[in-house]
């Protein structure tokens, strides 16, 4: 295996780099404190391909690879991961699902519009009682003529108030279990499909958030996504691909925050000295770059798996465990080494510290990942 990026490659992540620098930087934090979501800069994104990764071209996507991917992800959240995951939940959830099971009529009517970033996706899976067991989902959508009626409530929403177009989990027959539960495309606008309330989050205050509720709402029964009875089966593939993005999303974090802190300790002065000259301050340092790369190579080797057509529910769930949680260490030990300046806006250590913790729980908690990884190891 060669480990070594393609000259297109290093292109591509340093064409990111810049972006995310010159572009996202400068505003990050008054977005986050003003808790905005910054509509002015998808376009941008769209402009670089980034709300079309690895969309086929004739759907207007850029068709890049799965490590192509990660790449784009970890460079947006090396900077602000509020945009990283407006990204990710884009392409990685509500998009990808319609691009993996839609038909080639659901396709072009709303892939290629996604792909292009003239309008960004919401996936809703999880509910007020249906978190982890996601098998749990009360909302019901019922058959009337040439038409469902959708009624329940999603929470916990990325794009839940912005998003053109929304994949909705709805259970159709409730005897049959997770095997009774459908997905429908259910366009922004539908009569009886409203935002709910906005959720005033810890971090990641920059990414759009909300609760949907479905009340009597009617999509045609076109607008059925894969087949009846296997909505609940194609989210969880979904979210094996999906969770190679939070696995990337974590690393850029980790990065952001190491080399935070790795420029502070190179800054500032204590007993006539840079901190950085502590053997303290070192172990912290060479701990975190160890662990940082281990998570970057999991997640291009899921990525890499994916690539090549491989089933990937364990590298997908080992890579986004292991690097969710090499990013709170990060995060918490940059803090650490910023001493009470971590503690103040002043530094980007706090919101470092305030963004990761959704790493750990969205898309899967770390124990459900190694739920997933314990029964591959097992069957």
């Amino acid at each position: 295996m060669d480990f070594r990026p393609s000259q297109e490659q290093q292109v591509l992540r340093r064409t990111v780099r810049e972006f995310a620098e010159a572009e996202i930087a400068p505003h990050a934090l008054a977005w986050d404190e003003a808790q905005h979501f910054p509509h002015e800069i998808v376009p941008r994104l769209a402009a670089l391909g980034l709300l079309g990764i690895q969309f086929p071209e004739q759907y207007g996507g850029a068709q890049m690879s799965a490590i192509d991917y990660c790449i784009c992800i970890e460079e947006l959240a090396r900077v602000d991961p509020s945009i990283a995951l407006l990204v990710a939940a884009h392409n990685g959830l509500g998009a990808a699902q319609i691009a993996m099971f839609g038909t080639e009529a659901q396709k072009a009517r709303f892939l290629a519009p996604l792909a292009r970033g003239e309008m960004l996706a919401a996936w809703g899976l999880t509910e007020p009682t249906a978190g982890s067991d996601a098998a749990g989902t009360r909302t019901v959508a019922v058959r009337d003529g040439d038409q469902w009626v959708i009624d329940g409530a999603k929470t916990f929403i990325t794009h839940g108030s912005v998003g053109g177009v929304m994949v909705v989990m709805a259970v159709t027959d409730r005897t049959r279990g997770s095997r009774g539960i459908s997905a429908f495309i259910v366009p922004h606008g539908t009569p009886g499909m409203r935002p709910g309330k906005k959720e005033n989050k810890l971090g990641l205050r920059a990414s759009d958030t909300s609760e949907v509720v479905f009340e009597a709402c009617r999509v045609p029964a076109d607008h059925l996504l894969g087949e009846l009875g296997q909505g609940f089966v194609n989210a969880m593939q979904v979210l094996d691909a999906g969770r190679t993005g939070i696995a990337a999303l974590s690393v850029g974090l980790a990065q952001g925050a190491y080399e935070a802190a790795l420029r502070y300790s190179k800054e500032r002065r204590q007993f006539g000295q840079p901190i950085a000259s502590f053997q303290a301050i070192q172990w912290k340092l060479a701990d975190l770059a160890t662990r940082i790369e281990a998570a970057r190579w999991l997640t291009y080797r899921a990525a890499y798996l994916k690539d090549r057509g491989a089933r990937t529910s364990r590298e997908s769930s080992m890579a986004k465990l292991y690097a969710s949680e090499t990013a709170v260490r990060a995060a918490e030990e940059g803090v650490q080494i910023h001493g009470g300046y971590g503690f103040t806006k002043d530094y980007p250590a706090e919101k470092f510290f305030r963004d990761v913790k959704l790493m750990t729980i969205g898309e899967g908690t770390s124990e459900i990942q190694r739920l997933v990884i314990a029964r591959q190891l097992l069957a």
